[in-house]
């Protein structure tokens, strides 16, 4: 990355970058048979998360948690796929889901990589049958590109980011 990344505020919404605090948080959300289902497919040992999800300064990925009036809701991702393009992933917990908070933390983060880092072509990858995430991911301004049947985590759908201003 050209620098670390600042915490993205949006008043009672905010993204901050992972840490490895968060480990405890992450492997039980990472656990949790309602998560894991749409991220990966299988409970994650504590190792792998810590390795994968916290404080983690891959120069292609970047880990956020997403905190709701300072409360940890969800977690959100950017991976970089080439230069000014990118993916998201995000899951967020049963109690936070179906409030539009899923579409709003990805508009934050979209904002800032588009008005900070320039980006203009971000995509996503939900499952085919996470009717939820889909209705989410088209809330946040993504649009389904094609289907992505042999998807490395099954069949998906490839969804690009319609207007990125």
């Amino acid at each position: 990355m050209d620098h670390p990344h600042p915490t993205l505020d949006a008043g009672e919404l905010r993204l901050r970058p992972s840490t490895h605090q968060d480990l405890d948080l992450l492997a039980e959300w990472f656990a949790a048979p309602e998560m894991c289902r749409w991220w990966g497919g299988r409970p994650l040992p504590r190792d792998e998360v810590s390795a994968k999800y916290t404080g983690r300064r891959c120069p292609r990925v970047e880990s956020f948690i997403v905190e709701l009036r300072d409360e940890p809701i969800g977690y959100i991702q950017y991976h970089l796929e080439g230069p000014g393009d990118a993916g998201l992933d995000m899951m967020l917990v049963p109690s936070a889901r179906d409030q539009g908070l899923g579409p709003l933390a990805a508009r934050m983060l979209i904002d800032h990589l588009v008005r900070d880092r320039g980006w203009r072509h971000i995509t996503v990858d939900p499952a085919q049958d996470n009717g939820r995430a889909i209705r989410a991911w088209k809330k946040a301004g993504f649009r389904v590109e094609r289907p992505w049947d042999d998807h490395p985590d099954g069949p998906a759908l490839l969804m690009r980011l319609a207007d990125p201003t």
